[in-house]
């Protein structure tokens, strides 16, 4: 089971770390990526970060933009984003699955799902 949290209200050029808790397996199995969607459209991948940490895959939308994290004692991974704007308005979900390369964007069917949590850049 996954579990977001932090999402909310944020002005434009502000910052926001969500986050993405796990429960029930072993949690440094997984790659865990972090995908987002608006009303009407598909889920788009945000970034990725491998099992130990060492790697991170970014979106070009998000590239020099934001930080993910993680802390397996934890069973936690963590997205900081910065500057930014009303267009990163969307439900923010993490995704976890067994395949190793965070260069992956799209989601695996047989991987889990967070109920997702929504950030609003607005002023």
């Amino acid at each position: 089971q996954l579990v977001e949290s932090g999402g909310g209200l944020v002005r434009p050029g502000g910052s926001l770390k969500i986050s993405c808790t796990g429960s029930g397996r072993p949690f440094g199995d997984y790659v865990i990526r972090w995908f987002r969607q608006t009303p009407g459209k598909e889920r788009t991948f945000v970034a990725a970060i491998s099992r130990n940490g060492a790697r991170t895959y970014y979106a070009d939308f998000m590239k020099g933009r934001a930080d993910i994290s993680r802390r397996n004692v934890e069973n936690t991974v963590w997205l900081e984003m910065n500057r930014l704007q009303s267009e990163d308005t969307a439900v923010y979900y993490c995704h976890a699955d067994l395949r190793p390369d965070v260069a992956i964007v799209d989601a695996d069917p047989s991987g889990y799902w967070g109920q997702g949590t929504q950030v609003t850049v607005s002023s």
